[in-house]
């Protein structure tokens, strides 16, 4: 229960395993402490243990004791925040090794680039320097036999720009939510979190329309305004169709926890009059400023075959290969958010949270640069939604975590 948005847990039966009876607890005792005209403390004592038997009748009762605090209202969370949970060696650890991981990441691909693109360089430009006579023609592979094909749009351009546009939108929300969560003391209130992110998510509407309608201007699209619409409710559409769905079922039950309709129709509303005319203005503006294809070398007419190649270079196995790394580094994160959220603690180690967060960053950048190199050397000119969905298969495995946390874990 929550009593001036403090939590309380208390019991409310249990079984006799000896004699397999069942008991109710059916008196609460509340104890409130008070600092001025404010709840600072509170906590919940159960008593009088009854034995549940058919047609009994139980009667249950309540009290309330106040007592004067010198907790202060600033302070009143700091009872339940878990210094030794959060801040354990295995956190620090865990952080430290993912940031190990992000140097061998970042060595790596630069080794990749500067040398094997050096390489690369040295044989073309010693090829040129041939008459086509002296060329073996047979001898010629790799990332530039692509370039006339390279910069071809994407299959789905409108999906992809519009996932893309969403995509930058996120990133700077959460960046944003993260970085006010260390600033401000925003756990000091039920539900602060998520009224901050829905309001700075309406608010950053037009970087999503300025990347995605930019993009999609680039790539030739010609039907911007349906592009802004898929753009603007994509994700509003994914999470609020969900969580109104959960929450008709919870009306439906009755649940003390089911969020009233006038809300949901705030959040439409909000939608409707707020998100969709500033990811328009993004896109008007994205559109003009980088909208202009600037790609430096022309596209051919006709599509050049993808060659044969080995199996491990398809992107049906690329994709869920480039999830592991990013999910490795911040699977240790995940558990403890996955604690909080499951009402055993409250996060507020916000600080690690935007550690990991540049990591992840860092780490997906890294991958996915890695997996396009792979591709467009084995002549594979289709890098768009590969390169995307390497980094993106990173959900995949946070969401599987999540089911495995779920069953496992949890009681």
């Amino acid at each position: 229960m929550y009593i001036d948005d403090l939590p309380i847990w208390g019991i409310v039966g249990e079984q006799d395993e000896s004699s397999d009876s069942y008991y109710i607890w059916t008196h609460k005792r509340f104890d409130l402490g008070y600092n001025s005209e404010q709840i600072v403390d509170v906590n919940l004592t159960s008593e009088a243990r009854q034995k549940l038997e058919l047609g009994a009748k139980v009667k249950f009762t309540y009290e309330v004791n106040w007592k004067k605090s010198t907790v202060r209202f600033e302070d009143r969370f700091d009872k339940y925040l878990d210094p030794n949970f959060f801040q354990h060696r295995i956190h620090w650890f865990s952080i430290f090794n993912s940031f190990m991981m992000v140097i061998f990441l970042v060595g790596l691909v630069t080794m990749i680039l500067m040398r094997t693109l050096r390489k690369d360089y040295a044989r073309y430009s010693k090829d040129e320097e041939m008459d086509d006579m002296e060329r073996d023609l047979g001898d010629e592979y790799g990332w530039k036999q692509v370039h006339g094909d390279v910069f071809r749009a994407p299959s789905h351009p409108l999906a992809f720009s519009a996932l893309i546009g969403s995509g930058c939108q996120m990133l700077t929300v959460t960046f944003l939510v993260i970085v006010l969560a260390i600033v401000g003391e925003l756990y000091t209130e039920r539900g602060s979190m998520v009224s901050i992110a829905i309001f700075i998510y309406a608010a950053t509407s037009p970087v999503n329309g300025y990347f995605g309608g930019s993009l999609y201007a680039r790539m030739g699209g010609k039907v911007w305004i349906r592009q802004m619409m898929v753009s603007a409710l994509l994700l509003p559409t994914l999470v609020c169709g969900t969580a109104f769905f959960i929450n008709f079922i919870a009306i439906y039950y009755h649940a003390s926890r089911a969020i009233a309709f006038t809300i949901m129709l705030a959040v439409v509303c909000i939608c409707t009059f707020v998100i969709l005319p500033l990811t328009l203005v993004g896109t008007v503006l994205g559109r003009n400023l980088a909208g202009q294809p600037n790609q430096p070398c022309r596209v051919n007419a006709v599509p050049r075959p993808i060659p044969e190649k080995k199996w491990f270079m398809e992107p049906l196995v690329i994709i869920p290969l480039g999830g592991i790394l990013p999910f490795g580094s911040i699977f240790i994160e995940m558990y403890f958010i996955f604690t909080s959220f499951w009402a055993y603690k409250i996060y507020y180690v916000y600080g690690f949270m935007l550690l990991v967060l540049l990591i992840l960053s860092v780490v997906v950048v890294c991958v996915t640069i890695v997996c396009a190199y792979f591709l467009l050397n084995a002549e594979d000119y289709r890098w768009h939604w590969t390169s995307f969905l390497a980094a993106a298969s990173t959900a995949g495995y946070v969401y599987l975590y999540a089911v495995y946390y779920f069953f496992f874990k949890t009681k």
